[in-house]
């Protein structure tokens, strides 16, 4: 079963209420509308009704299960409870002039229903630039206990082959304190998409094989990765080339007795170039398909598309946005 085959009997008629603020992009109404007319999620579409219904009526699209919500017609009694609690989010930092000009805006809008619990989780960025998502999620929704930073992982998949690569989007300078909470993030991560993690903190180094403030940066966030998730030391372990995380032969020579090298599914890039590129390669390459970015670290999930995504992409997005929300639902239980 692929990934997206196996994510779409989990969601199924789990009625997750996912909101996509850019509802009057053609490429998102139809995502949209697919989804609900699946059953895979119950969406909630952002923007004006008028030209959300033209659009459907153009591309011959049924909203009969679609929720529009028109920011601008709100009623007064919604939008003030959500002003006074977009304040009471940001603790003293923002007035509720500022709050009342923030949720103006479509993807400050969606993330308030997200903090608020009218949603579980959002998918945006068709037409917005990757800061016009992530940063409400950072103000609003914020991290996740434990984390301090977010990052961005991509599901690497090629037939049975399955891979998690981070990070690959966000961070661009990497300190050892982060390179820790990205592995812990990205463990996480592979545990909801079916693989047991075995996380390689990659270096050009093995085991102290070369020297310089660079490895010792990688063996640092091995220790503190370790200490971050005691449940996770046995499956966390670096400092790794690649070739010893991923061939055995290698891994025994470079390696011996690690519980991580030669069977790693998990990669930790100790820079953001290193792991763009990374991935980049192997899906150029490698003929591996890159799946996410998927931001990680935020407390409830929200994702953010490539402007240059089609219908396709935005449906698969969803899809792991709302595996993700699900995933969370049952965590809490």
């Amino acid at each position: 079963m692929s990934l997206f085959d196996q994510f779409k009997t989990e969601i199924k008629g789990q009625k997750i209420r996912l909101v996509f603020p850019e509802g009057t992009d053609e490429r998102v109404l139809t995502a949209a509308v697919e989804l609900a007319q699946e059953d895979l999620v119950s969406p909630i579409v952002l923007g004006e009704k008028e030209a959300i219904v033209a659009l459907s009526k153009k591309l011959q699209l049924s909203l009969n299960q679609v929720e529009i919500v028109d920011i601008k017609t709100v009623p007064t009694d919604q939008r003030v409870k959500m002003i006074q609690a977009l304040v009471e989010r940001r603790k003293g930092k923002t007035d509720e002039k500022t709050a009342e000009k923030w949720l103006q805006d479509d993807n400050y809008f969606g993330t308030m229903l997200v903090q608020m619990g009218a949603a579980e989780g959002m998918v945006s960025g068709a037409v917005h630039p990757t800061g016009d998502t992530v940063r409400p999620a950072l103000q609003l929704i914020k991290t996740a206990p434990g984390s301090r930073r977010i990052s961005g992982a991509f599901i690497m998949q090629k037939g049975d082959q399955r891979f998690v690569f981070a990070d690959c989007a966000i961070n661009i300078e990497i300190d050892a304190e982060t390179m820790a909470q990205i592995a812990v993030q990205s463990a996480r991560t592979a545990k909801i998409f079916g693989i047991n993690p075995k996380v390689a903190m990659l270096s050009f180094s093995t085991k102290g094989s070369a020297r310089g403030d660079q490895v010792e940066k990688v063996q640092e966030a091995t220790k503190l990765a370790k200490e971050l998730a005691p449940e996770l030391a046995d499956q966390i372990d670096g400092d790794l080339q690649f070739d010893a995380a991923v061939v055995e032969k290698v891994a025994n020579a470079k390696a011996p007795g690690s519980t991580v090298a030669g069977q790693a599914n998990v990669f930790v890039f100790p820079s953001l170039e290193a792991g763009n590129i990374g991935y980049k390669i192997a899906q150029r390459l490698g003929g591996f398909e890159a799946i996410g970015p998927i931001l990680q670290g935020l407390a409830k999930p929200v994702s953010d598309l490539s402007r240059g995504a089609s219908k396709d992409d935005v449906v698969k997005v969803a899809i792991i946005t709302a595996a993700q929300a699900l995933a969370q639902r049952q965590s809490s239980f």
